[in-house]
């Protein structure tokens, strides 16, 4: 049975054959840092070119890693970046992005040194330069488009169309600084709302050239945007209701008249009280089990929601990976497995993008583990 069908039943709450091993498919499951290059020189691959990523880009894997650990996605696209913007390289370790939003690399990830909108008031979104849509580089989004092509044609991998823009919540924490930004979500509604449509404007031109393109060749897409810290949410449930899901549904809907593609959403934290909002918004995947917490334990949201949407994810990224050893992983993994495996309803993957602090020797158990334990026959 291939990956295409073992995908197609884990959708429909079947259980594959075999679970599909997502690493480097979306950008929420790949790498960050010198972490592929420490795992290529376990294994003795050769490295890519050294390159610095500007922000929201990420780190295409190797088709050789991906091959020696039988993963299952892969990825095409990316976010976009329109020509007509704000856009400035200042050194080379500092840079003005199309949004305006002034960052320095500090070693691993580009930091927001400077917020645009710091202090800014409703009036001031009137002068405000947004990135123009419409200055996209065409040539860039047929290359996607041709890429994409040629993998759905292949038929032999699971196809991410990677979101071609950012989310309102944290396109307003970073343009505002996030201080600044909560204290508007809580006083200053108006402002929030006249910036959270200029975004949804624009997201949508983004959407209907990129998916327009990319849209017949995709099994799944992503987008991203983190409402909770690790304990609990940014904000109430009423005010995200008032605030943000609005603008996240219309982006779904809108999305979806492009494309069949699935739908997944990332979002950092505790959500689990949000998980019905999000599913009713049309989230058809939710990345990442982040599993700190009580309610985001794989166990507590199987039970509550596993037949109502599809979990991405969950391999502990905060202390199994970076500290476990071989055995200790080969058994989380299996724990894993074992709770979210039930039914279908899971694609296996690490809580988020793996980080320099995680050896590489447990990379290759984890994977290994999991295409052993996710299997019809590899927990018994």
């Amino acid at each position: 049975m291939n990956r295409l069908i073992n995908f197609r039943d884990i959708l429909n709450h079947k259980s594959p054959e075999n679970l599909i091993l997502d690493l480097g498919g979306c950008p929420l499951s790949s790498m960050e840092g010198d972490t592929q290059n420490r795992v290529l020189d376990l294994l003795g691959y050769k490295k890519p070119e050294p390159q610095r990523l500007t922000f929201g880009k990420v780190q295409r894997l190797e088709e050789s890693l991906l091959k020696y650990l039988d993963i299952d996605t892969r990825s095409v696209g990316e976010i976009l970046h329109p020509k007509n913007s704000q856009f400035e390289i200042l050194s080379t370790d500092v840079y003005i992005d199309e949004w305006g939003i002034t960052r320095k690399y500090d070693g691993q990830y580009w930091s927001i040194i400077k917020s645009p909108l710091k202090d800014a008031e409703c009036k001031d979104l009137d002068n405000f330069l947004f990135p123009d849509p419409n200055s996209v580089d065409i040539l860039q989004i047929e290359a996607i488009a041709a890429a994409a092509k040629h993998l759905y044609e292949e038929g032999k991998y699971v196809i991410c169309a990677e979101h071609p823009v950012y989310g309102v919540f944290e396109l307003g924490c970073w343009l505002c600084g996030f201080e600044d930004f909560l204290i508007k979500v809580m006083i200053d509604p108006d402002f929030v709302l006249k910036l959270f449509e200029k975004i949804l404007d624009y997201q949508k031109k983004i959407i209907k050239i990129y998916y327009g393109a990319i849209g017949p060749y995709a099994h799944y897409t992503s987008s991203g945007d983190d409402f909770a810290t690790q304990e609990s949410m940014f904000m109430s449930l009423d005010c995200f209701g008032k605030l943000i899901k609005p603008f996240l549904k219309e982006r779904i809907g809108y999305t979806k008249k492009f494309t069949d593609a699935k739908y997944l959403h990332h979002s950092c934290g505790n959500v689990f009280k949000l998980i019905p909002d999000l599913i009713d918004c049309g989230v058809e995947i939710i990345n990442p089990i982040q599993p700190a917490t009580f309610e985001m334990n794989p166990n507590n949201l199987k039970q509550k929601y596993g037949e109502k949407i599809v979990f991405h994810g969950g391999c502990d990224t905060q202390k199994l990976l970076p500290f476990g050893g071989e055995e200790s992983i080969k058994e989380g993994v299996k724990d894993l497995i074992s709770q979210m495996n039930i039914n279908g309803g899971y694609v296996f993957a690490a809580a988020h993008n793996l980080q320099n602090d995680v050896p590489p020797e447990n990379i290759i158990y984890m994977f290994q583990a999991a295409r052993k334990y996710g299997g019809n026959n590899g927990l018994r």
